[in-house]
């Protein structure tokens, strides 16, 4: 088994899953025990300025130059230690489907959980290949796991050979990236990188430096409750306001219905009775005009729907996630996707550049001021029970981000 596996199996074990509920930093304490566990290896590796923040859960670890001081710059790896608040991380059971042969894979016979390509048909590039995949009970935590233990290989196999030569490299992991709150507390300076990649991205090649504008949409509906027979002309039921509201944004802008480029209303949530109810939604675009043409959308809605119930009966509350990375990456940092992709072509790698259709930590940290451009990890299917994530991209990843270290 390689040492990026092993990482790995080790670490999706420790559950990190983060909470949109909570008001803490990191919003789980339970993040802490994957965060004392790096920290520890980091020290053991015999890396620099290793530092781990009990206070907001980060990890901050530098690799000393073995260039004798040629490269001024420093380049930074960063990935995140929580799993998503959609699937259960608790006692996640990954096992590896060597050779896969391109069938269906029975991840639970109880429960008739199948991984197959009819539904997943990336699964096919995978034939060949070994896949590391859930019993179909919980998520796998590829997302940002797999990307963890990348950069963790990395740091080991840049420490045992010295002989590789190359500048500082900075490491760090942040929490909470799920709820986008990963860098709330992120010190830019304790980090030291001039310039950095998050590795955080799907299948192997992913290369990518644009993704969603992001807010947060909260609507709450106020009814009237009386008894039903006594209705007439009395009764606002909450619960059938909140049905009209989502009944009056535009359907084709519902993810399923939407690639590439075309943003989106997800509803994500919501809850009811006759005096009051809830909506929860994520808005998400690429362009920043039709980004703030559906916030607005989102108002105006309500506004018409208060003109019919009465004012007060619908209340937003919105509130920006991140934005594009585009507009920092590309006025002066396309070099970092230009290296990128040819390091990925001399190792054999396709680069795929894409936009993303979610967010990562380097999309806020570009807006921070540090650039921070996103590449692959290996895994598909993130947030959910179909999970999966190549062995043999895993390594591969590795060999990337050496290569970028050299360069």
């Amino acid at each position: 088994m390689s040492n990026v596996v092993e990482k790995f199996l080790k670490y999706v074990k420790k559950d990190t899953q983060s909470s949109e509920n909570s008001t803490t930093f990191p919003s789980t304490d339970k993040q802490k025990n994957l965060a004392k566990i790096l920290y520890q290896e980091l020290k053991d590796m015999g890396l620099e300025e290793v530092f781990f923040d009990e206070e907001y859960c980060y990890v901050y670890a530098m690799i000393p130059a073995t260039d004798g001081g040629k490269n001024k710059e420093v380049l930074g790896f960063i990935s995140h230690m929580d799993t998503s608040p959609e699937m259960s991380g608790e006692n996640v059971k990954p096992r590896i489907v060597q050779n896969y042969d391109g069938s269906d894979i029975i991840l639970n016979n109880e429960k008739n959980i199948i991984l197959g390509p009819d539904k997943f048909p990336e699964l096919n590039e995978y034939v060949g290949k070994s896949l590391i995949v859930t019993d179909g009970t919980t998520l796998l935590g590829a997302d940002d796991k797999a990307g963890i233990a990348e950069i963790m290989t990395m740091a080991e196999t840049l420490m045992n050979h010295k002989e590789i030569l190359h500048g500082k490299i900075a490491v760090a992991f942040t929490h909470d990236e799920e709820i986008g709150a990963g860098v709330d507390h992120f010190d830019l300076n304790k980090f030291g990188a001039d310039y950095a990649y998050t590795v955080d991205g799907g299948g192997i090649g992913e290369l990518e430096y644009e993704n969603f504008n992001a807010a947060a949409l909260e609507v709450t509906i106020y009814g009237i409750n009386v008894h039903p027979g006594e209705a007439k002309d009395k009764m606002k039921n909450a619960s059938l306001i909140a049905m009209e509201y989502q009944s009056m944004l535009p359907v084709e802008q519902r993810p399923e219905c939407t690639q590439a480029y075309e943003g989106f209303f997800h509803l994500v949530h919501m809850s009811g009775e006759v005096e009051e109810a809830t909506l929860s939604y994520l808005i998400r675009d690429h362009d920043r005009e039709k980004f703030e043409e559906k916030k607005a959308l989102s108002v105006t809605i309500a506004d018409r729907l208060n003109e019919k119930y009465g004012n007060g009966t619908v209340q937003v509350t919105l509130k920006d996630s991140y934005y594009n990375m585009k507009e920092k990456i590309e006025p002066e940092y396309m070099f970092l996707i230009d290296r990128a992709k040819a390091r990925m072509e001399e190792l054999g790698i396709t680069p795929k550049i894409q936009p993303i259709r979610g967010g990562t930590d380097g999309a806020r940290l570009s807006f921070m001021g540090l650039p921070c451009p996103n590449i692959c990890t290996g895994g598909h299917n993130y947030h959910g029970r179909y999970e999966y994530c190549c062995v043999e991209s895993m390594e591969k990843i590795v060999e990337l981000l050496i290569q970028l270290a050299k360069n």
